[in-house]
């Protein structure tokens, strides 16, 4: 599964690439079947009650329905196997993986998210209150939509990747779930890339890595095939 979910951007759409498709394909021609949806709030052409449902409680809609949606495509797809779900995201998309793998962790048995906001309260004023509101009107929306709070539930493979000089998404929200984590004792995986944006692009050979990381995650600990 690759997922987004905010209301910044929608996966699903009249076009026949993105930036990921050809990464995609390769995971295609390794034998995945890869697949996405879009969940209320994203910006589709659904029109305004579509839009505005995750008003106040970004994190927790999507992350419901990202959910079902699989459960879905499994029940109406019985070549999927139920027992070996991955995802991945970037950014928003990143949180959300964070987001299913807490939260939902009988169904995602692997996860990679990739420069996330785990917790809301330490992103950008500009988009976060525009869809959640003021922080202290509104405490329990963000406490609800913050991965961070949910760490406990991780039982899956995860990997969590930052660029350290990530200009969007600040690279302490990271530090603090890799303390979490620790805390609770839950085993996962980290790579630092120092001094990236969020692209994580910059420097040679960098966009070659990563994806090759995120691949190489996959394949160890998600083999495509039956088992």
């Amino acid at each position: 599964m690759h997922v987004y979910g905010e209301p910044a951007g929608a996966l699903v759409t009249d076009q026949w690439s993105d930036r990921n498709s050809l990464f995609h394909r390769a995971l295609a021609d390794d034998g995945y079947l890869i697949a996405c949806f879009d969940n209320r709030g994203t910006p589709a052409p659904k029109g305004r009650a579509w839009r505005k449902s995750i008003y106040g409680s970004v994190g927790v809609l999507s992350s419901q329905e990202q959910t079902e949606a699989v459960r879905e495509l499994i029940r109406q797809r019985p070549y999927v196997d139920a027992k070996r779900v991955g995802v991945w995201g970037w950014s928003g998309g990143g949180t959300n993986t964070l987001n299913l793998m807490f939260r939902s962790p009988d169904v995602y048995r692997v996860g990679v998210a990739v420069a996330p906001v785990p917790d809301q309260k330490l992103y950008d004023t500009i988009y976060q209150e525009r869809y959640m509101g003021l922080p202290d009107q509104n405490p329990e929306g963000y406490r609800t939509g913050s991965a961070i709070n949910f760490a406990e539930g991780l039982r899956g493979k995860l990997l969590i990747v930052h660029g350290s000089g990530d200009d969007n998404v600040h690279f302490q929200g990271t530090e603090r779930l890799v303390n979490r984590l620790i805390e609770l004792n839950k085993p996962f995986d980290f790579m630092e890339y120092p001094n990236r944006t969020h692209a994580i692009s910059e420097g040679k050979g960098t966009s070659l890595h990563i994806y090759s990381l995120i691949t190489r995650y996959f394949e160890e600990h998600l083999p495509a095939g039956a088992e």
